[in-house]
């Protein structure tokens, strides 16, 4: 990430921003660091604002990431680290994402609070649970069982309701639940896997990475038109794990 000074233009930004998102309702020993790392992914979106089209996280967007207690989707040991702006190991060779990169593929979703979701790599839940209060429902699937076994235990735990979790491979999507408001996968692969296309709704957005993984990857939105026409773009370089499975 390009090294970054905020400016008096940007503080007044960020005023803004704590001007309009409510108080914390999950208020916790970590709520000092959890405001910082809101501070630190706005300082982000607006550096990188020429890449991504968009300077501005909604406000919904900014108050699920303020209150979603990312401690709790990280190992134990790692805890410490859990709001810093970094990705983190979660075991089985997987990460849990940079707080900004989760954010910034939530903004490219344009979600509405009606919508249907799918996730293609559940991963710790985090980015479900980023989700969850946006949107009318998340379908995640997961491809490493003792991950999907140990996500459903946690998001049930903390009460996500309106999340969903399979074990499966992610690359063929969740059909009978489909077609989805819009998409989102969490692991790299060579293409926008083809079933995953036609269970987008007309006028839905995926977001994924698209590269190998010795190969330099792209974050990539999808639009598919009230038409059925596809179009792609790239919106910033990124590094992502490898989507899995047997396609």
């Amino acid at each position: 990430m390009v090294s970054f000074r905020p400016t008096c233009k940007l503080q007044l930004i960020l005023l803004a921003f704590a001007f309009f998102l409510p108080p914390l309702v999950y208020a916790d020993d970590w709520q000092e660091e959890r405001e910082l790392l809101i501070e630190n992914i706005v300082y982000d979106v607006i550096n990188t604002a020429r890449f991504i089209g968009n300077r501005d996280l909604s406000p919904e967007e900014i108050e699920s990431l303020a209150t979603t207690p990312r401690h709790e989707f990280v190992p134990a040991k790692l805890q410490q680290y859990a709001y810093l702006n970094r990705p983190l190991p979660i075991g089985y060779g997987q990460t849990i994402s940079q707080p900004y990169i989760v954010a910034l593929m939530t903004n490219l979703l344009e979600t509405e609070p009606d919508h249907v979701v799918l996730e293609v790599g559940t991963g710790s839940g985090y980015q479900a649970a980023i989700l969850s209060p946006l949107v009318a429902k998340v379908y995640t699937i997961e491809i490493i069982e003792p991950l999907a076994e140990s996500v459903t235990e946690r998001l049930a735990q903390l009460e996500y309701d309106n999340i969903e979790v399979k074990h499966a491979d992610g690359f063929y999507g969740w059909p009978e639940h489909g077609p989805f408001d819009s998409i989102i996968i969490t692991a790299a692969g060579g293409q926008i896997p083809p079933p995953l296309i036609e269970q987008l709704k007309y006028g839905g957005r995926m977001v994924l990475p698209i590269g190998g993984p010795f190969s330099t990857q792209y974050l990539m939105l999808v639009i598919k038109d009230y038409n059925g026409h596809i179009t792609t773009r790239q919106v910033l370089p990124v590094r992502f794990v490898p989507l899995t499975g047997e396609h």
